[in-house]
């Protein structure tokens, strides 16, 4: 295949994966900004983390830095006291707090880094906060609930030279190394169609909000828990997963999933921006023959189509399908052959072949799968120690090098990557919203100006350029006094 001599940053990510690497092991002790300020390298080789979000996914993140035999756990700030005891009760050393900008305010001279795992909706403010005080951070997929907050976070890691990692493990794995090595050898020509899909949401979503609130458990803040987000009542449920299905919140199915499962051709094609989006969404019945329409929560279902413009100047249609939505079986894949790992999974179709894989880009195959000619592609791509497991020990290993240092070596997902990709994921979510915004009643009520709309979208300038009304959701209004500055 012939390419382009130069690709610029947005429009590929092929570069950074030529020199992923894992740094060699060690220990550090004393932060290193009270030594020597950003990228000072410190004699020893530990780092001191805050994490904010310390229950669930967050309480794994945690453990596995820890496991690093590089990361120390020294401090834990949960809004919720249910969620934060398990980590409390293994890292009981830890100063706990419930508001990360209290700990931020108190500890910053004692930490190095920090991890984000609190729901999608406060991503961007705690991040952004840390990355100011020139903390390395590591936050969980999707980066952020907006388009506009991942090009701030990504800007901003730029701007304050701190370590950055999303959280989709998957992109420190062998089989998205494996595919883009099948792909630079040219075994599936050019790619022409991606479809991505998965059986997500596991949560409830399409419904309506609940009329009758409650009152917040006595160890939860729910100020705190609201954080960025309008104020609510309390409804029982929706702490500590089921949030997910509510804009106000989280980002559906696609913010859950497509991290995981688009950052694999993400990575193989070297995309950028999306230049287009449409979508449909699925339905709900309310009663007996009546549409429901919840515009609070994501939809039940839903298939976007993106189109990227690859950097060898071939327009490629990418799908994305959730709510059990399938594409149709290959060809070149047997009746009783499993398709992806069955409820989520990734095809690239080329010129002049296939791929596939499953979730986090694991067991990828050429098809038909009795191709042997993906054995004798040399590996040109250096794996990360440990694969996926390795994700977070990358992220360690290269904070305690430092930004710009010598030892440092590049990562999987460092924001300059899971930024221009988490935007493209959100902008599926933009396309969702614009296809179900409703004109007032006295203008006909049940029209749905977005449907039936392809939006056109200005990546660099973060603008749907046929459709006014959809960009409403490129940036949310935040509560009281919340906000997100450079």
């Amino acid at each position: 295949m012939k390419k382009k001599k130069e690709v610029s940053q947005e429009n590929s990510r092929r570069n950074f994966m030529k020199g992923a690497a894992t740094a060699a092991a060690g220990f550090y002790l004393v932060p290193r900004h009270v030594l020597g300020g950003p990228g000072f390298t410190a004699p020893s080789d530990k780092i001191v983390v805050a994490g904010i979000g310390v229950g669930g996914k967050g309480e794994s993140d945690i453990n596995m830095m820890y496991k690093s035999g590089q990361a120390e756990i020294g401090y834990l700030c949960d809004v919720d006291d249910r969620r934060a005891a398990t980590s409390r009760k293994r890292f009981p050393k830890a100063k706990y707090y419930k508001d990360f900008r209290e700990m931020l305010e108190k500890e910053h001279k004692h930490i190095d880094a920090v991890t984000v795992s609190s729901p999608d909706h406060n991503h961007a403010v705690q991040a952004m906060a840390a990355m100011q005080l020139g903390k390395h951070v590591y936050v969980q997929k999707p980066l952020t609930h907006d388009i506009y907050e991942a090009r701030m976070l990504t800007q901003a890691a730029e701007k304050y030279k701190v370590v950055t990692q999303m959280g989709n493990q998957g992109s420190s794995g062998d089989g998205v190394r494996r595919m883009v090595e099948w792909y630079e050898a040219g075994l599936i020509g050019e790619a022409t169609k991606v479809w991505c899909w998965t059986d997500r949401p596991v949560w409830p979503q399409g419904i309506k909000w609940p009329e009758q609130g409650s009152t917040p458990p006595a160890e939860l803040d729910w100020d705190l828990w609201l954080g960025t987000a309008p104020h609510r009542e309390y409804v029982d449920n929706l702490v500590p997963f089921n949030w997910r299905g509510w804009w106000d919140y989280g980002t559906g199915a696609l913010g859950d999933m497509a991290c995981h499962i688009m950052e694999p051709p993400f990575r193989v094609l070297g995309l950028g921006y999306p230049s287009e989006a449409e979508c449909s969404v699925g339905s709900v019945y309310v009663g007996e023959f009546q549409r429901g329409y919840f515009p609070d929560g994501c939809p039940p279902s839903s298939h976007v189509t993106l189109r990227f413009n690859s950097p060898q100047g071939r327009d490629i249609e990418f799908h994305w399908m959730d709510g059990g939505i399938q594409p149709t079986r290959p060809e070149e894949l047997g009746p009783n052959e499993q398709m992806g790992d069955g409820g989520n999974g990734v095809i690239i179709e080329g010129t002049k072949g296939k791929m596939m894989c499953s979730t986090y880009g694991i067991n990828p195959k050429l098809l038909p799968t009795s191709r042997e000619d993906g054995d004798k592609v040399p590996e040109t791509l250096a794996r990360v120690e440990d694969g996926a497991n390795g994700h977070y020990a990358q992220w360690v290993k290269a904070c305690v090098a430092g930004h710009g240092s010598k030892e440092f070596k590049a990562l999987s997902s460092p924001f300059s990557v899971a930024g221009p990709l988490t935007e493209s994921v959100l902008m599926g979510n933009l396309a969702i919203r614009s296809y179900d915004i409703r004109t007032p009643k006295e203008n006909g009520g049940h029209n749905y100006p977005g449907r039936g709309i392809k939006l056109v979208w200005d990546g660099p300038n973060m603008k749907v350029t046929n459709f006014d009304e959809a960009n409403q959701f490129v940036k949310r209004e935040y509560r009281g006094d919340w906000s997100l500055k450079m």
